[in-house]
Protein backbone atom coordinates (compact mmCIF):
# COMPACT_ATOMS: atom_id res chain seq x y z
CA UNK A 1 0.00 0.00 0.00
CA UNK A 2 1.25 3.37 -0.18
CA UNK A 3 2.45 5.77 2.58
CA UNK A 4 -0.09 7.14 4.34
CA UNK A 5 0.23 10.75 5.02
CA UNK A 6 2.47 11.08 8.23
CA UNK A 7 3.68 14.95 7.81
CA UNK A 8 0.70 16.23 10.05
CA UNK A 9 2.01 14.98 13.49
CA UNK A 10 -1.02 15.72 15.79
CA UNK A 11 -3.30 15.01 12.86
CA UNK A 12 -1.14 11.16 12.95
CA UNK A 13 -1.29 10.87 16.96
CA UNK A 14 -5.12 11.61 17.16
CA UNK A 15 -5.73 8.90 14.36
CA UNK A 16 -3.80 6.42 16.23
CA UNK A 17 -5.85 7.64 19.83
CA UNK A 18 -8.83 7.02 17.92
CA UNK A 19 -8.49 4.00 15.84
CA UNK A 20 -6.58 2.14 19.68
CA UNK A 21 -9.39 3.37 21.62
CA UNK A 22 -11.85 1.28 20.17
CA UNK A 23 -10.29 -1.81 18.98
CA UNK A 24 -11.78 -4.35 20.96
CA UNK A 25 -8.71 -5.91 23.44
CA UNK A 26 -8.87 -9.57 25.15
CA UNK A 27 -7.23 -8.15 28.38
CA UNK A 28 -9.75 -9.09 30.41
CA UNK A 29 -10.04 -12.88 29.15
CA UNK A 30 -6.46 -13.30 29.16
CA UNK A 31 -5.93 -12.45 32.63
CA UNK A 32 -8.37 -15.17 33.75
CA UNK A 33 -6.79 -18.04 31.38
CA UNK A 34 -3.37 -16.71 33.19
CA UNK A 35 -4.81 -16.88 36.84
CA UNK A 36 -6.70 -20.31 35.73
CA UNK A 37 -2.96 -21.65 35.17
CA UNK A 38 -1.71 -20.80 38.53
CA UNK A 39 -0.07 -23.71 40.63
CA UNK A 40 -0.54 -26.26 37.22
CA UNK A 41 2.59 -27.64 35.40
CA UNK A 42 1.35 -25.75 32.18
CA UNK A 43 1.71 -22.30 33.68
CA UNK A 44 1.59 -19.13 31.79
CA UNK A 45 2.92 -15.81 32.68
CA UNK A 46 2.06 -11.82 32.15
CA UNK A 47 4.03 -9.12 30.64
CA UNK A 48 3.70 -5.53 29.51
CA UNK A 49 5.17 -4.23 26.60
CA UNK A 50 5.00 -0.84 25.38
CA UNK A 51 5.40 0.30 21.48
CA UNK A 52 6.92 3.87 21.29
CA UNK A 53 6.72 5.74 18.42
CA UNK A 54 8.70 9.26 18.43
CA UNK A 55 8.42 12.24 16.19
CA UNK A 56 11.72 13.80 15.24
CA UNK A 57 10.74 17.11 14.15
CA UNK A 58 11.83 19.06 11.14
CA UNK A 59 11.81 15.65 9.16
CA UNK A 60 10.48 15.29 5.23
CA UNK A 61 7.91 13.67 3.79
CA UNK A 62 8.23 10.33 5.95
CA UNK A 63 6.70 12.53 8.62
CA UNK A 64 9.86 12.06 11.36
CA UNK A 65 8.25 9.20 13.19
CA UNK A 66 9.85 6.29 14.33
CA UNK A 67 9.29 3.17 16.39
CA UNK A 68 11.81 2.57 18.59
CA UNK A 69 13.01 -1.15 19.76
CA UNK A 70 15.84 -2.96 21.81
CA UNK A 71 18.29 -5.31 20.68
CA UNK A 72 18.32 -8.04 23.51
CA UNK A 73 21.84 -8.72 24.33
CA UNK A 74 23.58 -11.91 24.43
CA UNK A 75 23.08 -12.32 28.25
CA UNK A 76 18.98 -12.68 28.45
CA UNK A 77 16.69 -15.16 26.25
CA UNK A 78 16.49 -14.05 22.65
CA UNK A 79 19.55 -12.58 22.60
CA UNK A 80 20.07 -10.16 18.99
CA UNK A 81 16.25 -10.38 18.38
CA UNK A 82 14.44 -6.50 18.65
CA UNK A 83 11.61 -6.36 20.98
CA UNK A 84 9.89 -3.70 22.39
CA UNK A 85 10.86 -2.52 25.87
CA UNK A 86 9.09 -4.26 28.41
CA UNK A 87 9.36 -7.46 30.39
CA UNK A 88 7.40 -9.35 32.81
CA UNK A 89 4.56 -8.17 35.22
CA UNK A 90 5.89 -7.83 39.14
CA UNK A 91 2.31 -8.20 40.60
CA UNK A 92 3.01 -6.48 44.10
CA UNK A 93 5.00 -3.68 42.37
CA UNK A 94 3.10 -2.83 39.38
CA UNK A 95 0.00 -2.82 41.12
CA UNK A 96 1.21 -0.17 43.55
CA UNK A 97 2.29 1.77 40.95
CA UNK A 98 -0.60 1.54 38.72
CA UNK A 99 -3.09 3.11 41.39
CA UNK A 100 -0.73 6.61 40.54
CA UNK A 101 -0.83 6.02 36.92
CA UNK A 102 -4.73 5.50 36.89
CA UNK A 103 -5.58 8.02 39.01
CA UNK A 104 -4.63 10.42 36.42
CA UNK A 105 -2.71 12.66 38.48
CA UNK A 106 0.56 11.91 36.04
CA UNK A 107 0.95 12.89 32.30
CA UNK A 108 0.76 9.37 31.16
CA UNK A 109 -2.89 8.64 31.18
CA UNK A 110 -4.52 11.60 30.56
CA UNK A 111 -7.26 13.16 27.86
CA UNK A 112 -8.57 11.20 25.64
CA UNK A 113 -6.90 7.92 25.60
CA UNK A 114 -7.80 7.92 29.16
CA UNK A 115 -11.75 8.75 28.42
CA UNK A 116 -11.80 6.05 25.62
CA UNK A 117 -10.40 3.39 27.98
CA UNK A 118 -12.83 4.20 30.84
CA UNK A 119 -15.88 4.14 27.97
CA UNK A 120 -14.72 -0.15 27.56
CA UNK A 121 -16.27 -0.66 30.83
CA UNK A 122 -15.85 -3.44 33.58
CA UNK A 123 -11.99 -3.81 34.44
CA UNK A 124 -10.82 -2.46 31.00
CA UNK A 125 -8.76 0.63 32.67
CA UNK A 126 -7.30 -1.49 35.51
CA UNK A 127 -5.73 -3.90 32.78
CA UNK A 128 -4.55 -1.54 30.57
CA UNK A 129 -3.16 0.58 33.36
CA UNK A 130 -1.72 -2.46 35.16
CA UNK A 131 0.25 -3.53 32.11
CA UNK A 132 0.87 0.03 31.22
CA UNK A 133 2.35 0.48 34.37
CA UNK A 134 4.24 -2.56 34.11
CA UNK A 135 5.94 -1.72 30.77
CA UNK A 136 7.27 1.68 31.30
CA UNK A 137 8.72 0.12 34.66
CA UNK A 138 10.79 -2.01 32.71
CA UNK A 139 11.34 0.35 30.09
CA UNK A 140 12.69 2.74 32.94
CA UNK A 141 14.99 -0.63 34.12
CA UNK A 142 15.95 -1.59 30.53
CA UNK A 143 17.24 2.04 28.66
CA UNK A 144 16.12 5.03 31.98
CA UNK A 145 13.41 6.20 29.76
CA UNK A 146 10.97 8.85 32.04
CA UNK A 147 7.79 7.32 32.41
CA UNK A 148 6.35 10.94 32.68
CA UNK A 149 8.14 11.20 29.08
CA UNK A 150 5.61 9.22 27.69
CA UNK A 151 2.09 10.13 26.43
CA UNK A 152 -0.35 6.47 26.54
CA UNK A 153 -1.84 6.57 22.98
CA UNK A 154 -4.02 3.08 23.10
CA UNK A 155 -4.08 -0.48 23.67
CA UNK A 156 -3.30 -3.42 21.09
CA UNK A 157 -5.02 -6.54 21.08
CA UNK A 158 -3.10 -9.20 23.61
CA UNK A 159 -0.02 -11.08 21.71
CA UNK A 160 0.60 -15.00 22.43
CA UNK A 161 4.42 -15.96 22.96
CA UNK A 162 3.68 -19.86 22.79
CA UNK A 163 6.97 -21.42 22.99
CA UNK A 164 7.72 -19.37 26.09
CA UNK A 165 4.43 -20.19 27.87
CA UNK A 166 3.34 -15.87 27.87
CA UNK A 167 0.78 -13.65 27.45
CA UNK A 168 2.17 -10.25 25.84
CA UNK A 169 0.27 -7.34 26.50
CA UNK A 170 1.14 -4.71 24.57
CA UNK A 171 0.25 -0.76 25.04
CA UNK A 172 1.29 2.18 22.12
CA UNK A 173 3.09 5.14 24.06
CA UNK A 174 4.50 8.32 22.57
CA UNK A 175 8.07 9.84 23.47
CA UNK A 176 7.82 13.56 23.94
CA UNK A 177 11.13 14.42 23.91
CA UNK A 178 13.98 13.13 22.82
CA UNK A 179 16.27 11.12 25.62
CA UNK A 180 19.24 9.88 25.94
CA UNK A 181 19.77 6.02 25.78
CA UNK A 182 21.39 4.13 29.13
CA UNK A 183 20.75 0.35 28.44
CA UNK A 184 21.05 -1.67 30.97
CA UNK A 185 22.55 -5.35 30.52
CA UNK A 186 20.05 -6.82 29.11
CA UNK A 187 19.76 -4.47 25.73
CA UNK A 188 22.54 -4.21 23.43
CA UNK A 189 21.40 -0.70 21.79
CA UNK A 190 17.85 0.89 20.52
CA UNK A 191 17.15 0.64 17.13
CA UNK A 192 14.73 3.17 15.43
CA UNK A 193 12.73 2.32 12.66
CA UNK A 194 10.67 4.99 10.81
CA UNK A 195 7.17 4.52 10.50
CA UNK A 196 7.52 5.04 7.04
CA UNK A 197 9.73 2.24 5.88
CA UNK A 198 7.53 -0.41 7.25
CA UNK A 199 5.25 0.37 4.56
CA UNK A 200 7.36 -0.55 2.17
CA UNK A 201 6.80 -4.01 0.47
CA UNK A 202 10.11 -4.50 -0.58
CA UNK A 203 11.48 -4.44 2.75
CA UNK A 204 9.18 -7.79 3.85
CA UNK A 205 11.24 -11.35 3.09
CA UNK A 206 11.18 -14.43 4.58
CA UNK A 207 12.89 -15.68 8.15
CA UNK A 208 13.86 -19.46 8.07
CA UNK A 209 14.54 -20.32 11.78
CA UNK A 210 16.43 -23.89 11.90
CA UNK A 211 15.24 -24.89 15.93
CA UNK A 212 17.85 -27.05 17.76
CA UNK A 213 16.50 -29.56 19.65
CA UNK A 214 18.23 -29.45 22.78
CA UNK A 215 16.64 -26.05 23.21
CA UNK A 216 14.57 -25.72 26.99
CA UNK A 217 11.36 -24.76 25.27
CA UNK A 218 8.25 -25.28 27.23
CA UNK A 219 6.43 -26.46 24.42
CA UNK A 220 7.20 -28.87 21.21
CA UNK A 221 8.19 -26.88 18.21
CA UNK A 222 8.81 -27.85 14.34
CA UNK A 223 13.21 -28.24 13.47
CA UNK A 224 12.06 -25.89 10.80
CA UNK A 225 9.84 -23.32 10.21
CA UNK A 226 9.67 -20.16 7.95
CA UNK A 227 8.27 -16.56 9.15
CA UNK A 228 7.68 -13.51 7.69
CA UNK A 229 10.10 -11.07 8.77
CA UNK A 230 11.06 -7.05 8.34
CA UNK A 231 14.33 -6.08 7.22
CA UNK A 232 16.20 -2.54 7.94
CA UNK A 233 19.79 -1.19 7.93
CA UNK A 234 19.97 1.85 10.37
CA UNK A 235 22.46 4.68 9.29
CA UNK A 236 25.82 3.46 9.80
CA UNK A 237 24.82 0.16 10.91
CA UNK A 238 24.55 -3.45 9.42
CA UNK A 239 21.16 -4.56 8.45
CA UNK A 240 18.44 -5.63 11.58
CA UNK A 241 15.74 -8.35 11.48
CA UNK A 242 12.45 -7.73 12.33
CA UNK A 243 10.39 -10.63 13.10
CA UNK A 244 8.29 -13.00 15.89
CA UNK A 245 5.92 -11.72 18.10
CA UNK A 246 7.81 -8.26 18.17
CA UNK A 247 7.03 -8.08 14.27
CA UNK A 248 2.86 -9.75 14.94
CA UNK A 249 2.60 -6.76 17.17
CA UNK A 250 4.01 -3.89 15.14
CA UNK A 251 1.70 -4.96 12.22
CA UNK A 252 -0.83 -5.23 14.92
CA UNK A 253 -0.48 -1.46 15.10
CA UNK A 254 -0.10 -0.78 11.42
CA UNK A 255 -3.19 -2.79 10.78
CA UNK A 256 -5.78 -0.88 13.31
CA UNK A 257 -4.37 2.18 12.37
CA UNK A 258 -3.75 2.61 8.81
CA UNK A 259 -5.85 -0.49 7.23
CA UNK A 260 -2.18 -2.13 6.18
CA UNK A 261 -1.65 -5.81 5.79
CA UNK A 262 1.15 -7.96 5.36
CA UNK A 263 2.89 -7.72 1.71
CA UNK A 264 3.97 -10.82 0.01
CA UNK A 265 7.26 -11.33 1.09
CA UNK A 266 10.25 -10.60 -1.52
CA UNK A 267 11.40 -13.77 -2.73
CA UNK A 268 14.85 -12.06 -2.81
CA UNK A 269 14.72 -11.50 0.85
CA UNK A 270 15.34 -14.83 2.47
CA UNK A 271 17.35 -14.73 5.73
CA UNK A 272 18.30 -18.21 7.98
CA UNK A 273 18.39 -18.48 11.50
CA UNK A 274 19.53 -20.93 13.82
CA UNK A 275 18.39 -21.36 17.18
CA UNK A 276 21.18 -22.37 19.51
CA UNK A 277 20.44 -23.66 23.02
CA UNK A 278 21.10 -19.97 24.61
CA UNK A 279 18.34 -18.75 22.66
CA UNK A 280 16.01 -19.68 25.50
CA UNK A 281 18.69 -18.56 28.62
CA UNK A 282 21.07 -16.32 27.10
CA UNK A 283 24.92 -16.97 27.27
CA UNK A 284 25.08 -16.66 30.81
CA UNK A 285 22.02 -19.79 31.88
CA UNK A 286 18.14 -19.06 32.96
CA UNK A 287 17.49 -15.22 33.74
CA UNK A 288 14.50 -13.63 34.15
CA UNK A 289 13.63 -10.85 31.47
Amino acid sequence: MPIPDLTDPEGVIEQIIDRLGTVPIDYEERVDFIRSRNGSPDRWLAAGVILLLHHHAGAGRDGGFVLQLIKRSSLVPQPGDLSCPGGMLDPRTDRLLRCLVASGLTPILQGRPRSLARARGGKSLEHISLFLTNALREAWEEVRINPLNVRFLGPLPSQELYVFSRVIFPVVGLVKRDWTFRPNREVERVIEIPLAALFDGERYGTLTVEIESALPFRHEVEPVRNFPCFLYTPPGGREEVLWGATLSIVLKFLAIVFGFTLPEANSNRVIRKFLRPDYATGNHGPSSP
